[in-house]
């Protein structure tokens, strides 16, 4: 494994900058937020075009210097986060034929719907919010596909996660963005625990998760199969799996550049990405691999019947999502890793454009089907066609119904982690005192600046 020195390889210096770019524009854009400074609409929007430029460049040139040189792989180690005891959590970023591709793919998509940002939120209330949380998703994004350890790439999931469910919660004054998101919230909480235990699994098998230094074809079916299962389990939650893709049409409350980008591009691919990570691991346990497969074409189908039967074309373009990352699935069980790796570059582009096209398609399918006098479609056979009809009327049931999973993780997930979350709040209430707070709903149309006393009460046991 290559590993080069710190002050002579400019790589190291050019794939930091693609790390650090997008984290610098967060703390710009937080920083005057906090500090009270108000800056224009055109200097955010130019800002966050240029960081994004300037990432993007600097993969570009990152990457032909590791082909001019014929450097396959590159392990830049930039020391110690924290240490505790002989425990080093190191920030250390790795560099491959499969981190690059994704790391460019996410510097240019987020420059896009940046640009396209700049004129679909002009004037929002939110603009500032909105760009302020998307170089948030950038800089997680690229640390997640860059991380040289899965103890960093926790820190990316993490942060893409968050954003995910602040922009969810973007029109925050009406109450269906913020139950969705809350929701969402839960789904990701529930199978993140995948993620965290897997990771602490490896550390007790092999006292390492530095991928660079990890052999993961050295665990044993036993580890291996422990620890792949729980890996696919977080991968299942972020990827919109079955039973977890019922989040994703929720998902569809927030902004459309935000659906766009992370629902159609990249945060949905960072479930593809560990399990691409993972794949030596999974070499060494068939099940986890057979696991993998079942998972990649039930939720191919699943998703392929259901969007069928969407309503509108966000949820539908969800579930076209959906399936294509069920497909990604089982091409990373089969082993086709670079058919994988291309599919996901492939899916991430189409749909990131098909989303941003959303608001507009519907206007110009009206138009055509006008112009055509009402016919638009040729008729002619179907593959519904071919099926009894009281089979197709049980898949459209089964469609519409979209299999019960969404009851079904309710019961199993989000209910218990809420009322967990609210008895926590109880016992947080009565250590500090038994003051609480209640604010009683505001009518819609009222302002939020001055509340009445009437709307908040300081109740007192």
């Amino acid at each position: 494994m290559d590993v080069i020195s710190m002050s002579s390889d400019p790589m190291r210096t050019l794939l930091f900058l693609t790390v650090a770019l997008p984290g610098a524009g967060f703390l710009v854009l937080a920083l005057s937020w906090l500090v009270g400074v108000e800056l224009p609409e055109k200097v955010v929007a130019r800002v966050t075009g240029l960081i994004y430029t300037a990432a993007a460049l600097c993969v570009a040139g990152g990457a032909w210097l590791m082909r001019a040189v014929h450097l396959p792989s590159l392990h830049a180690d930039y020391g110690d986060w924290f240490r505790v005891g002989e425990y080093a959590f190191k920030f250390e970023l790795y560099f491959d034929g499969v981190s690059l591709p994704l790391l460019g793919l996410t510097t240019v998509l987020t420059g896009l719907v940046a640009a396209f940002s700049r004129t679909y939120m002009h004037r929002e209330p939110g603009f500032r919010r909105f760009f302020l949380l998307l170089h948030l998703f950038g800089f997680g994004a690229t640390l997640g596909f860059a991380a040289g350890s899965f103890d960093l790439l926790v820190g990316g999931w993490e942060l893409v996660g968050l954003s995910s469910v602040l922009l969810i919660s973007y029109f925050f004054e009406r109450q269906g963005p913020v139950t969705n998101a809350l929701r969402v919230f839960a789904t990701y909480r529930s199978a993140d625990v995948g993620l965290l235990v897997g990771i602490f699994s490896l550390h007790h098998f092999r006292h390492s998760a530095a991928l660079p230094a990890l052999d993961l074809h050295t665990l044993d079916p036993q580890q291996a199969t422990i620890v792949g299962l729980l890996l696919l389990l977080a991968a299942m939650s972020k990827a919109a799996q079955i039973p977890f893709s019922g989040w994703l049409p929720r998902a569809m409350e927030g902004p459309t550049p935000s659906s766009a980008i992370f629902y159609g591009a990249i945060s949905v691919h960072l479930g593809a990405y560990l399990l691409l990570r993972a794949r030596p691991l999974l070499e060494s346990s068939p099940v986890a691999l057979g696991a993998v497969a079942l998972v990649g074409l039930a939720t191919a189908l699943h998703g392929v019947l259901v969007g069928r039967v969407c309503p509108d074309a966000k949820t539908s373009l969800a579930y076209a999502a959906v399936t294509q990352l069920g497909l990604i699935f089982f091409e990373i069980a089969m082993g086709w890793t670079t058919l994988a790796l291309l599919h996901i570059l492939g899916h991430s582009t189409i749909r990131t454009l098909q989303f941003l096209r959303a608001p507009s398609m519907l206007h110009e399918y009206h138009r055509i089907h006008a112009a055509s006098g009402g016919l638009v479609d040729g008729g002619g056979l179907s593959l519904e066609a071919a099926l009894p009809f009281a089979l197709r009327r049980r898949l459209y049931w089964f469609a519409v119904d979209r299999a019960h999973l969404d009851r079904l993780l309710d019961s199993a997930a989000v209910r218990p982690l809420s009322r967990l979350s609210a008895w926590l709040g109880r016992v947080e209430q009565k250590l500090a005192g038994g003051e609480k707070l209640a604010v009683r709903p505001v009518p819609v149309g009222a302002t939020l600046s001055a509340p009445m006393p009437e709307e908040v009460d300081v109740l007192h046991d």
